[in-house]
C-alpha cells in the first residue's frame, strides 16, 4: 500500500473512467481528493463513493480549457485543503476517425481539452507548489502518443505534446523539488471508449479486437492506471522525474 495520508490531490476529469479509477485508488491510500470535472453529476457520484468508503473528497465543476475557471478551482482546493500536493492532469476526449475526415473545429477541441487543459492546470498549481519547493505533477498522456493509433491522429499529437511538455517542465522544476511524470494508458475500458465503439463502426473495428493482441490478454481497467499514479505520487518516487510509464498490458514495450 502506498502512503498518501493527508495529501491534497487534484484529479481533472476524475468523475468517471480512468479519472474515477485514479480518484478512488488515491483516496484509499489516504489522499484528500478534489475532482475537477465538467461532468458534475459523475463527479458528485464518485465523491459520494469515496466518502462512503471512509475517504475525503470534494467536487468542483471545472472546464479545464477555461483558465479563469481553473484558477478558481485551484483557489477553492487550497482554501479547503491548505495546499496542492499532487496534480493529476487526467481529463481527455476524442472521437476515432481518419484524419482526412476531421475538421479544424475538431482539431481545436481536441487540442484545447487534451493539451491546453493541462497547461492551464499546471500553471495554476505551480503558483502554490514553487514557493513551497514541493509538489508532484502526473500527466496522463496515451500510448497513442508513443506509437501512433489508427484514427487518432490529432489526439495522438496532442498527447505527444503532453509528453514533451512534461519532460521540459520536469527539467525546469527540478530545482524546486517538484516531480513531473507521465502515465500512458493503453486500450482501457472506459465510458468514452464504449461511446466511441457505439457511435462509430470505424472505432469498433479498431478497438474490438484489442484483447486478442494485448499480451496480458485483456483491456486495461481504470484502477490499473490508478495504481501507477499512486506510486508516482508517493515519496518513494521522489527521485523519479521526467519519465513516461506505459500501462498497456504489454501492448507497447518500446
Amino acid at each position: 500500500m502506498f502512503e498518501l495520508n493527508g495529501k491534497a490531490v487534484i484529479v481533472t476529469g476524475g468523475g468517471r473512467g480512468i479519472g474515477k479509477g485514479i480518484s478512488t485508488v488515491l483516496a484509499r491510500q489516504g489522499a484528500r481528493i478534489a475532482i475537477a470535472d465538467l461532468l458534475q453529476a459523475e463527479a458528485e457520484s464518485t465523491v459520494a463513493e469515496i466518502k462512503a468508503a471512509g475517504g475525503e473528497a470534494m467536487a468542483i465543476k471545472t472546464d479545464v480549457t477555461d483558465f479563469d475557471q481553473v484558477k478558481s478551482m485551484v483557489s477553492a482546493v487550497i482554501k479547503a485543503y491548505g495546499q496542492v500536493d499532487v496534480l493529476v492532469n487526467n481529463v481527455g476526449w476524442d472521437k476515432m476517425m481518419p484524419f482526412i475526415k476531421t475538421t479544424p473545429d475538431f482539431w481545436d477541441k481536441i487540442i484545447a481539452i487534451n493539451y491546453k487543459g493541462a497547461l492551464n492546470c499546471c500553471y495554476a498549481v505551480l503558483e502554490d507548489m514553487v514557493p513551497r519547493n514541493a509538489g508532484k505533477i502526473i500527466n496522463i498522456s496515451s500510448d497513442a502518443a508513443r506509437v501512433g493509433s489508427m484514427g487518432e491522429a490529432v489526439y495522438s499529437g496532442a498527447k505527444g505534446a503532453i509528453i514533451s511538455f512534461s519532460k521540459t517542465l520536469a527539467r525546469e522544476l527540478a530545482r524546486n523539488k517538484i516531480n513531473v511524470n507521465v502515465v500512458c494508458p493503453g486500450p482501457t475500458t472506459t465510458p468514452l471508449v464504449e461511446d466511441m465503439m457505439t457511435e462509430s463502426s470505424f472505432a469498433k473495428k479498431v478497438l474490438g479486437g484489442m484483447e486478442r493482441i494485448i499480451p496480458l490478454g485483456r483491456m486495461g481497467m481504470p484502477e490499473d492506471l490508478g495504481h501507477a499514479v499512486a506510486f508516482l505520487a508517493t515519496e518513494e518516487a521522489s527521485f523519479i522525474t521526467g519519465q513516461v510509464l506505459s500501462v498497456s498490458g504489454g501492448l507497447t514495450m518500446a
